[in-house]
């Protein structure tokens, strides 16, 4: 068995009654990347059918963490390449005004 660590997993989910997509990242202790996935997909099936009329897009993306989770702990990371100023990357991609928070 692989040394366990932990992950944070990032899913995609569209809820089709409200209209909107939902990423969501949960955490996960595995012996690898895979099998972190693995897991948050088959807890994104019960969280679906928990919801109804959602639906997991198969979109799921892994962050192997260092240590153990606590306080201030960086849980997912995700690195894109860009040659847009800041403020037109972050409306691009983040802060379109089409987000539904709280």
């Amino acid at each position: 068995m692989d040394e366990q660590s932990w992950y944070g997993v990032r899913c995609v989910f569209r809820h089709r009654e409200l209209g909107v997509y939902e990423e969501r990242v949960t955490l996960w202790t595995a012996g690898s990347l895979d099998e972190a996935i693995g897991r948050a997909e088959a807890e994104a099936g019960e969280y679906c059918a928990a919801l109804g009329e959602t639906e997991y897009t198969g979109f799921a993306e892994a962050f192997r963490m260092d240590g153990v989770p606590g306080v201030g702990a960086e849980v997912f990371s995700l690195m894109r390449e860009s040659e847009l100023p800041s403020g037109a990357y972050v409306g691009k991609f983040f802060a379109t005004g089409r987000e539904r928070t709280g």
